[in-house]
């Protein structure tokens, strides 16, 4: 929570930053159970350091496709589901009758054929507006469509003035506008002038870790100071099989464009990446407007405030669309829909069964924490059943986080030694959980 705060700058909502890191959790664990194959390494998730981050925390699926993976998933889901979409179909203006949004108007770019489509519910979710510059990472249809649409209907916009841009897009004659990853640089890359010299520790003290706005700004310095002069990410330095394991999408990109990552530097540049502002927003994804919600990229609730922390787009975008299932019926947690027993019981077999370690044990209490806070009161023996489960699976992952060390029947794999110290009892009371 800390690192999204310092990097927004100031201008976190610290409710909505709050949201995100308690849900947070949970939304991974769907992204799991729907089939997203995330790196491992020795039976664990592997957790990647990127900028301005204080620690490893970002998941990643097929090195550095974690992108396309999770596409694949969540439209693996659409497929089996009752969702209609509409292809070629672009939404050109919001009904509003009687200040309520009530509708959406159409136009079939193949066919010319416009068409109006009413809803009790209306969600804007049409991602950023790279396409605004000239340098962007954005794909072509990032035009911004959602916050001018919702702007026409008398939808609040805001931090608008707030624009990331990615620090190392490759900057290469006759290549496009492709993104480097941050996590080049959390896995060691380092950035350098034209003579090879690294550079970024003039600027920030976490050098080539540092906020995007500190690492763009000091590139364009870089770039300023020599006329426009070339700036490199280098990660040659690094085994090439390490490189080629971790990051298979960039390097195979490159070599198609007869650059070998793994023996030479990139040439890189900044471009335009991601729109912290948009459609005004609160914690439930609700505008201004009546019947018109809005998340991900379009919408803006502050929780990014004036820079994003690198990787909490993805999760801003599954928390908060998450949030919207219950508009209208229930603009608090109360009526939320209560975890089935199958998920609990996956839950605990996973994580607090024969093998232990912290790190699940921790995602287990952030998740069960989160269900006792958001589960309707039990009203039937099942509901009081499954409410006193979930509080006893707590119960227990809480005592085995605080148990470190393997003992008997717990075995923690982090601590897998039986410790002199720990030859006592773990009692907990309801002040301290």
């Amino acid at each position: 929570m800390q690192d999204t705060l310092t990097a927004g700058a100031g201008l976190c909502d610290r409710e909505a930053v709050e949201v995100l890191t308690s849900e947070g959790p949970q939304r991974v664990a769907n992204l799991i159970q729907w089939g997203v194959p995330f790196d491992t390494m020795h039976g664990e998730i592997s957790l990647g350091m990127e900028g301005a981050h204080s620690r490893p925390r970002i998941l990643h699926a097929g090195g550095d496709a974690t992108g396309q993976h999770i596409e694949l998933a969540l439209a693996a889901r659409v497929a089996e589901s009752d969702i209609k979409v509409l292809e070629y179909t672009l939404a050109t203006r919001l009904v509003i009758e009687d200040g309520r949004a009530v509708a959406v108007e159409t136009l079939n770019s193949n066919t010319g054929q416009c068409e109006t489509y009413s809803a009790r519910i209306i969600v804007v979710g049409t991602g950023g507006a790279g396409q605004l510059y000239k340098y962007t990472t954005n794909p072509e249809v990032a035009t911004g469509d959602g916050v001018a649409l919702g702007f026409r209907a008398g939808a609040r916009v805001m931090d608008m003035e707030f624009y990331q841009f990615h620090p190392t897009a490759l900057s290469l004659e006759g290549a496009p506008t492709f993104l480097l990853s941050e996590a080049m640089r959390g896995e060691g890359a380092v950035l350098r002038d034209r003579e090879g010299n690294a550079f970024m520790s003039v600027y920030h003290p976490m050098a080539d870790l540092a906020p995007r706005d500190v690492v763009s700004r000091a590139i364009a310095s870089q770039m300023d100071k020599t006329d426009g002069g070339t700036v490199y990410l280098d990660i040659s330095h690094l085994p090439a099989d390490v490189v080629q394991n971790r990051f298979p999408t960039i390097y195979h990109f490159c070599l198609n464009y007869d650059l070998d990552i793994t023996k030479e530097p990139a040439p890189v540049a900044p471009a335009a990446h991601y729109m912290m502002g948009g459609i005004k927003i609160d914690t439930w994804g609700r505008t201004n407007v009546p019947g018109l919600y809005a998340c991900g990229e379009a919408a803006c609730s502050a929780v990014h405030g004036a820079n994003r922390l690198a990787s909490n787009s993805l999760l801003d975008t599954l928390v908060f669309a998450r949030r919207l299932r219950l508009p209208e019926r229930a603009p608090v947690c109360a009526n939320m829909p209560a975890p089935g027993l199958e998920n609990l019981q996956d839950l605990t077999w996973r994580n607090a069964g024969i093998n232990r370690n912290g790190s699940r044990l921790l995602l287990s209490a952030r998740i069960l924490n989160l269900w006792q806070r958001t589960m309707p009161p039990p009203e039937d023996r099942a509901s009081w059943e499954l409410s006193n489960m979930v509080l006893l699976a707590r119960l227990m992952v809480e005592s085995a986080l605080l148990r470190q060390e393997s003992r008997g029947s717990h075995f923690r794999q982090d601590f897998p030694d039986t410790r002199p110290e720990w030859e006592k009892h773990v009692v907990l009371t309801q002040e301290e959980v």
